[in-house]
């Protein structure tokens, strides 16, 4: 009865020394990352600028954030190396592909659908009608067409005089 106790205070222990652990490793892989910072890398800062490192002290870096732009940074706040070709892709939108040469996917399908006659106007080559896109009923769209006259137009204006406007302010409420 009295191990239960021991068992638990044992299993808390434990996954605290897993947590640490995990931790420990992840700050010895940030530290060992800034120490390989050299000048000409490009970098992400743990604010989320990008920039080019200028020059490396013990504890500082000089980052190159554009022309005439050089900021003094503490070497922990920065949060990655980036290659060269993430560095440009993100920061000059270079896109460096070593397969160039393959086909480029597009960005639409309509390069798909294509064929080598004179493409014809859509909404000619199509038979369908026009969609109404208005708040009408089907109902009341029925009975206009159905019946061509005053009386089909007066039970259209009593429907709508049955029902009482109502303006931004009003509510059922009363």
């Amino acid at each position: 009865m009295n191990s239960l106790p021991l068992l638990v205070f044992i299993v808390l222990i434990a996954a605290m020394f897993l947590m640490t652990r995990s931790t420990r490793k992840r700050q010895q892989q940030a530290t060992q990352m800034r120490n390989e910072i050299q000048p000409g890398n490009g970098v992400r800062t743990i604010g989320g600028m990008y920039a080019t490192v200028k020059e490396v002290n013990e504890d500082t870096v000089l980052l190159d954030a554009g022309p005439g732009v050089e900021l003094l940074f503490a070497k922990n706040a920065i949060g990655a190396i980036l290659t060269d070709d993430e560095y440009n892709r993100i920061v000059h939108g270079i896109e460096h592909d070593l397969k160039s040469d393959a086909d480029v996917v597009p960005d639409d399908a309509s390069s798909l659908t294509e064929t080598d006659d004179a493409p014809a106007d859509a909404a000619a080559a199509s038979d369908d009608k026009a969609v109404d896109l208005g708040k009408k009923d089907a109902a009341e769209d029925e009975a206009a067409e159905k019946t061509d006259g005053p009386a089909g137009s007066a039970t259209a204006e009593a429907k709508a005089d049955e029902e009482p406007k109502k303006t931004d302010g009003d509510s059922d409420a009363k």
